[in-house]
């Protein structure tokens, strides 16, 4: 763990600079249920340990110890980063630790293998950018607490936002980067981003607000949902749509494309797109080596960042005199009002707003066939570590959505309701292109002769193509279609403490014959049926319910009926329709 010469250094970084050329391509993504023989039984597994002092053997150039080399981030860097992230959202990874070990990390070889990599949805961005900053030698500082600007039970969830309540600067040649990391996991939380895009005072948080155009958002930019919910972009397509990884709780790597799973909210909120403030290390001092100690990490201002803007919260006419009058702030591109989501879309596209319905429709089936995929390694995390073994809790937690502890770790409500609220989009899409379709809407990229023909052939192929598996408590595999899954979407349960079989939402008695629930876990999955069926996620409702109390009438206790995800019988209802006949000029 000795110190490595300025000309080491300098060598390793050129090295990773140049592993960016010689990366490997991406890797690709990949009726009743069938039951197959039974397999062997699952074992309950507990999570590796992270790793702080790796007993691995170390790799040529190890270098655990953060220097810091460079007192500023240039444009240079900043490119490279972003070029870091792209790589690693592209290498398929679907855990933080794969993500970090993969072959498109220009720096993997900088780690031994016993290093095992975690972070949650808020952590994520915080650790690939701090571990980037520890490779290349760059100055890094972050928010360590922020204070609520008003009341609220969870900090996170507050309605008018947070402030920043104390920055720290990582100290040069003073700990190593992977007990930084962990410290980062601990002192961030989604509160973090949680904070007024205008607000400074008494100092500035880790990212600010940027314009909305193919510039400033790129791989790396950050996409906060105010429901306790953090992306990271890692590639923007041609035609505007943007794609993110997200981790979750169990560390897993889940991918996606920027939607209505991400709602705007009163600004207080900081809803929206992120990017990291220039950081320059200010007052250090430059040892003969070439290595900077001490000094503190000062993040720009808004004034000083050519890319800041507000648009985002208020739109693009003029601000309203009030926050609370956010709402009225409406976007306009050519001179025509337009949707908040087509606004980004068409900005990062050029300024053009154009959909081809048969490729948007694969991408959308194939990401919520990924996302059953990620679902399953959620769920099989709850079962291996035993929690559908324990007793229901007396009451559930104080909200459902935003907890702690076991609970935090393996329930799947939240990942639930963005799963069901990709599928509702799928379908009020599908819908979308289908009148502008009737409608000849010249954005339409189609030039075939019956649209709601193919969409249903393409419909039938894609989701023929996704089946998910899961081992029953017997030990047999239970193999799932992507229509099925679909139509027990809202029957399975978020609630770890049910067995396997209704956390995929069995029913039949052939599959469900095995669970082991008794009478009261039976009595409180029907309970939640209602959570279930809810796509909001209401994180500022007290839902600590006795099964007593769920079961009587009273607000926040979930919704009656579920929303319409069935998009093959919408497609069925349209046959034969066909687009309207071209107008005249005159009419």
């Amino acid at each position: 763990m000795g110190g490595r010469t300025a000309l080491g250094l300098l060598t390793a970084a050129l090295l990773a600079s140049a592993a960016y050329a010689d990366a490997p391509a991406p890797l690709s993504a990949a009726a009743a249920p069938a039951i197959a023989s039974p397999a062997a039984p699952a074992v309950p597994v507990v999570p590796p340990p992270v790793a702080a002092a790796p007993a691995a053997a170390h790799p040529a150039g190890y270098q655990p110890i953060y220097v810091v080399r460079t007192d500023h981030w240039s444009e240079t860097d900043e490119r490279d980063y972003s070029r870091f992230v792209a790589d690693i959202g592209d290498s398929g990874c679907n855990t933080v630790d794969k993500c970090l070990h993969s072959m498109r990390n220009p720096f993997r070889a900088s780690d031994p293998d016993g290093v095992y990599f975690r972070s949650d949805c808020a952590d994520l961005p915080y650790n690939l950018r701090f571990y980037f900053a520890w490779k290349r030698g760059l100055p890094f500082g972050y928010v360590s607490e922020v204070s609520s600007r008003g009341s609220g039970r969870d900090i996170r969830y507050t309605f008018k936002g947070n402030a920043v309540a104390e920055r720290v600067t990582v100290p040069s040649g003073g700990t190593t980067g992977y007990a930084v990391m962990e410290t980062l996991r601990d002192a961030i939380s989604s509160a973090t981003f949680r904070i007024h895009p205008l607000l400074e005072e008494p100092q500035d948080s880790d990212t600010y607000s940027p314009v909305i155009d193919a510039k400033s958002i790129h791989p790396g930019t950050m996409i906060y949902d105010p429901n306790g919910h953090v992306a990271t972009v890692y590639k923007v397509e041609p035609d505007g749509r943007i794609r993110y990884i997200d981790a979750h709780p169990d560390s897993s790597i889940t991918h996606g494309f920027y939607d209505l799973r991400f709602v705007r909210a009163f600004p207080g909120m900081s809803a929206g797109f992120k990017n990291w403030r220039p950081l320059k290390l200010v007052g250090a001092r430059q040892l003969p080596d070439g290595s900077y100690i001490g000094g503190h990490a000062v993040p720009a201002a808004n004034a000083q960042i050519a890319d800041f803007s507000v648009e985002q919260f208020y739109g693009t006419g003029k601000r309203p005199d009030d926050d609370h009058d956010w709402r009225q702030g409406g976007f306009a591109l050519n001179g025509q009002a337009i949707d908040w989501y087509d606004y980004v879309r068409a900005k990062l596209a050029g300024g053009r707003l154009q959909f081809d319905p048969l490729r948007e429709v694969s991408d959308m089936i194939d990401s919520n066939c990924a996302d059953l995929h990620d679902r399953v390694i959620a769920v099989d995390l709850a079962i291996r570590a035993g929690i559908a073994n324990q007793s229901e809790p007396d009451r559930l937690p104080v909200n459902i959505y935003g907890t702690e502890g076991d609970w935090e770790t393996y329930s799947t409500p939240s990942r639930d309701a963005r799963l069901k609220t990709a599928f509702k989009e799928l379908r009020d899409t599908v819908e979308r292109f289908v009148a502008m379709y009737r409608a000849r809407d010249p954005r339409l990229q189609y030039k075939g002769s019956d649209l709601i023909a193919e969409l249903i052939a393409l419909y039938d192929g894609r989701t023929a193509a996704c089946s998910i598996s899961y081992t029953r408590t017997d030990g047999m595999t239970i193999t799932i279609g992507y229509e099925e899954a679909r139509r027990r979407l809202f029957a399975m349960s978020f609630d770890p403490y049910h067995c396997i079989e209704r956390r995929w939402g069995a029913i039949l008695p052939q599959e469900y014959s095995t669970c082991p629930d008794g009478t009261l876990k039976a009595a409180w999955y029907e309970a939640e049926k209602a959570f279930r069926n809810q796509l909001d996620r209401t994180y500022e409702a007290r839902m600590d319910f006795s099964l007593d109390e769920l079961g009587e009438p009273g607000p926040g206790k979930g919704v009656a009926n579920p929303p319409d995800t069935d998009v093959r019988r919408f497609l069925v209802n349209q046959q034969g329709t066909a687009p309207a006949k071209p107008q005249s000029i005159n009419g």
